[in-house]
Formats: C-alpha cells, structure tokens, sequence
C-alpha cells in the first residue's frame, strides 16, 4: 500500500491553491489581467494546460468582454450545460441575462423543416436580441453554430459584442473557429479541436468575475 501524503486544505482555499499551484507550473508565464484570469481559469476547469497555448484573444477582447458584461449584455449559448454553468445571478446583477433556445419547441420545429441544426436557428434567435442590446455569444458545442454566426455578420444582421468561440469535436470545428477569427469581431476562441460547453462557461465566468 502506497503512503501518500495529502495536502491539507480548508475547503474555502481549495480554489486558491489550485490557482497557486497552476500559476507556479506555467513556470513565470503570464497575460495581461483579465487574459491571465481566463487562461488561469480554463486550465482550473480542464486540468488541460494545452490552454494556455491555444486560447486566442483578438485584440483587446478580454477587456471589451468584462466591459460588455458590466454594460448589461446578455449571454446566448448553444448548450444547455453551458447555459447552466454561467452564474446567472451575478450577471443579472449587471442588467445581463443568458439564454439557451437549443429545446425550445419552436427551434427543433423549425431546424426540422429546415434541414439545419437547431444551433443554426439559436443563433437566428439571439441575433434578434443583438438588435435591442450587447450580446456575447458562448459557443461550446455546435460548429454550425459559429458558421452561422459567421454568415449573419457578413449580412450585416448582427454585431456581437464578443464571440467566445470554443465548440470541441472532429467536423468543421477547426474551420469553424477559423471563420470567426477571419471576422472583424472581438473573439475568445481555443483554436484546434478543444473546448466544450464547461470552457464556454468558465470564459464566461472568469468574465464576470473578473474584479479588476
């Protein structure tokens, strides 16, 4: 039997020693705040440190995230684990709100006759509310999704305040991403094949965390 030796951790400061230690691997790299804040906190959430190298920040988005966030955007997203994963009550505390449509009956309705995903259609949804407020779109599952996103810009249709862009998989993830960080919109985005709903959130989060 192997004696290990645990750490000793009151359950309050387990956060900040994972960020203590998570901060002494990155071996003195650092960001500017809120970059550092995020990559830090995606690393938390995955135990991933690729994410340290392949979270991409147009420029100045960090900032213009934390800023949109205190100016009341909503948050659309296109997976209810996301949406979940977001703190509604502090953002509701900056005027925000998140919406997920992925269930509604009106989008599997019309993504059927359609032939498009549903993603497809909850960026149709949220690009509705971009026209009446700042909206940050959290992708965190669906390509289609950002390819969308990609051809209403184009259309002159939507603005977004900031796109987080981090579907994960094998189809069209890659470009998908690629489409995005073409576009002359501020952009969060883990290039390659990472990212998920739960690194959609933590942005988010450390976003609205953010106290600097």
């Amino acid at each position: 039997m192997i004696d290990l030796a645990l750490e000793f951790v009151k359950p309050e400061d387990i956060e900040k020693r994972s960020m203590q230690i998570i901060t002494s691997e990155l071996n003195g790299r650092t960001w500017p705040e809120p970059q550092f804040s995020i990559v830090k906190r995606c690393i938390h959430t995955s135990a991933d440190f690729d994410y340290a190298d392949n979270l991409t920040f147009s420029e100045d988005a960090a900032n213009i995230g934390v800023q949109a966030i205190r100016d009341g955007a909503d948050i659309v997203t296109d997976t209810k684990m996301a949406a979940a994963g977001i703190n509604k009550k502090k953002l509701a505390a900056y005027g925000g709100k998140v919406h997920c449509f992925i269930s509604d009956d009106d989008v599997v309705a019309e993504a059927k006759e359609r032939g498009c995903t549903r993603a497809t259609v909850c960026m149709e949804r949220g690009a509705e509310i971009a026209r009446e407020k700042p909206v940050i779109f959290a992708i965190g599952n669906a390509p289609t999704a950002l390819v969308r996103l990609a051809e209403l810009i184009d259309a002159g249709e939507v603005k977004p305040a900031l796109i987080i862009g981090a579907p994960v998989g094998f189809v069209n993830v890659v470009e998908s991403k690629e489409m995005i960080m073409e576009r002359d919109i501020p952009f969060i985005v883990p290039k390659g094949r990472k990212g998920g709903s739960n690194i959609a959130a933590t942005i988010c989060n450390s976003m609205i965390y953010y106290k600097g």
